[in-house]
């Protein structure tokens, strides 16, 4: 890519596509298109295609889908397979006919089957069965890999695929209902903290529930070491077959809530709702392939909590 390259970025406002944005901007890419949901709904395969005629990217970062933690996966599996199979597929098909030059599709971890050897090589896509809380989102994210793979082999286009693990950062959503893990969390102890805060004389703090057992492990990416990532797969990486990026380590979902609840400053008691789904025991995935490119994590996971944590403080809290 040359510094005005036409640069398409899917998704620009979501939690990944805002990251890649800023990314570029540092590297002072100059050439950035965006697409905003209120002119061009890219689950339409009309409005995509006008939108890759009057723009003509010459390069695209499919970051734009629908995500949600493990509670939304779990309640919206029809919405999850249907929105992200039509957005991907309108964006890789325009791409293809429009004659864009590279395209990265930014895929999930949970592609891979939920009892799979750790860590998890790239190799190990459809070897066993997925996690059932959210295989409808899985199912349409092996279906980008493949719909990468099917149109560099007939076509040409020159598509890769990027699998991130369970991210954080600026622009996350800190919803609820449909919020992931790490700010969920945030969310729960920083609503635990105040409403403790507001008891009598400030002395008493709540307890916040939170869901399962805190017996998984996860691994967690800043968002901004992802979107330095892309840069680099775009730059260096053309093998058809995916590429993880990760940290190469995990932490259990207990002691993950203990940090967090230092960080937001929460003494309450933490307690786990075990009615509640775990999801798959273990998620870490092996980062040889991408560290072969000169990538590496940047931000470890205590500061990148903190400038999230102050993030929502400025940008999201209620």
């Amino acid at each position: 890519m040359k510094s005005d390259s036409r640069i398409y970025v899917a998704g620009h406002t979501g939690l990944v596509g805002s990251a890649i944005i800023r990314m570029l901007q540092r590297h002072d890419y100059s050439g950035l298109i965006t697409s905003s949901s209120r002119e061009w709904d890219l689950r339409r395969q009309d409005d995509v295609e006008r939108f890759f005629h009057v723009n003509q990217p010459e390069y695209v970062f499919l970051a734009a889908a629908k995500v949600g933690g493990i509670g939304a996966n779990n309640t919206y599996p029809g919405q999850f397979i249907y929105d992200n199979l039509m957005i991907q597929s309108n964006v890789i098909h325009a791409a293809h006919k429009s004659g864009v030059k590279k395209l990265v599709f930014l895929g999930s971890s949970c592609i891979y089957p939920k009892l799979c050897e750790q860590p998890i090589r790239e190799e190990y896509l459809m070897t066993g069965s997925l996690e059932p809380t959210n295989d409808a989102y899985a199912v349409a994210k092996i279906a980008g890999i493949k719909m990468c793979q099917a149109y560099r082999t007939e076509y040409g286009l020159n598509a890769i695929s990027v699998m991130p693990t369970n991210l954080y950062g600026p622009n996350d959503n800190f919803d609820l209902e449909t919020s992931h893990v790490l700010p969920a969390l945030i969310r729960k102890l920083e609503a635990g903290k105040n409403h403790g805060m507001s008891e009598e004389d400030g002395a008493a703090e709540s307890s916040v529930t939170l869901w399962g057992d805190g017996s998984p492990r996860r691994e967690f990416l800043h968002v901004d070491d992802l979107a330095e990532a892309c840069l680099a797969c775009m730059r260096s990486y053309d093998d058809p077959d995916p590429i993880n990026v990760g940290t190469g380590e995990d932490i259990q979902i207990s002691e993950l809530a203990a940090l967090i609840a230092e960080v937001v400053g929460f003494s309450g008691e933490i307690k786990w709702d075990t009615s509640k789904p775990n999801g798959t025991p273990r998620k870490v995935l092996s980062v040889d392939k991408i560290k072969s490119l000169g990538w590496s994590p940047q931000i470890d996971l205590r500061s990148g909590i903190e400038s999230t944590y102050e993030w929502y403080k400025a940008n999201a809290c209620e």
